[in-house]
């Protein structure tokens, strides 16, 4: 091969490599829950005036067929097979003068779609069967003591279209109990299931002293709430004693436990 050829093929390459490297890159990564909902993107010029912003779309590793050389574009995830309910990473390659805006990002945030079909208490485990989820999010499961719901745990819901069961081990109050199931998704709106009420075979507990130097004991483990007189909580937890000795001696102090309301000791 010639001196001259060898040149030419340099030259060829130099240029061939050159199209791909004249611009400097950089991405946008999304990830979300597929809702049903398309994706729109504010796609603007890029500042080198030649051709848009964005010049790639990928979604779960696979490049997209979207029509992204324009203004403005959408990323259908159904024309990809995407099922409603799956989990969704998308790549935005755009030139590094320039960035790409989502219009609409909640599209991609999991909504609370679950659907009730069925709620009960068999002993102390409280069961759900649900259907219609269409992303991950956390039930949270309440009790209602002390004239207030109150949080006593949570499990993640499967997310997706199909039926799904849940359960959760309560730990039960004296007296009647009402629970409840609750989710919340980005809106930061709670949707509710109905409650259930049941009635345990658990005894009363009774706390001593009425006046605590170091101590309060239970005559059960119980989950408790200490109140000062201002109403701010300085004391929670779950057990059979609690440590006082921290307490500002000789102030009232308000206590919720098992199911009572608003019991007063005082600190020695």
């Amino acid at each position: 091969m010639t001196i001259m050829k060898k040149s030419f093929l340099l030259l060829i390459v130099a240029l061939w490599s050159f199209s791909f490297t004249a611009f400097a890159t950089e991405s946008l990564v999304l990830s979300g829950i597929y809702q049903g909902k398309d994706l729109y993107v504010k796609n603007p010029f890029a500042e080198d005036g030649v051709g848009f912003c964005v010049f790639e779309v990928s979604v779960n590793g696979e490049i997209t067929s979207d029509e992204i050389n324009s203004s403005a574009f959408a990323i259908d995830f159904n024309i990809m097979g995407i099922e409603v309910g799956s989990k969704i990473d998308i790549v935005l390659k755009h030139k590094e003068d320039c960035e790409p805006l989502v219009l609409n990002p909640e599209a991609i945030k999991p909504h609370s779609t679950f659907k009730l079909k069925k709620i009960g208490v068999d002993g102390n485990v409280i069961s759900w069967t649900t259907e219609g989820e269409s992303g991950s999010l956390p039930f949270v499961i309440e009790q209602f003591r002390w004239n207030k719901w109150v949080k006593a745990g949570e499990v993640f819901g499967e997310g997706t279209a199909d039926e799904h069961k849940y359960k959760f081990e309560l730990t039960p109050y004296s007296g009647e109990n009402k629970v409840r199931v609750r989710q919340t998704d980005y809106t930061g709106k709670p949707r509710y299931t109905e409650h259930v009420i049941y009635q345990p075979q658990v005894r009363k507990v009774e706390f001593e002293p009425k006046k605590a130097s170091d101590d309060i004991t239970f005559t059960a483990p119980t989950r408790f709430e200490i109140f000062d007189k201002y109403g701010s909580l300085v004391k929670t937890g779950y057990g059979k004693s609690v440590n006082v000795s921290n307490l500002q001696k000789g102030e009232d102090y308000y206590l919720n436990y098992d199911s009572s309301f608003g019991e007063t000791f005082k600190k020695k």
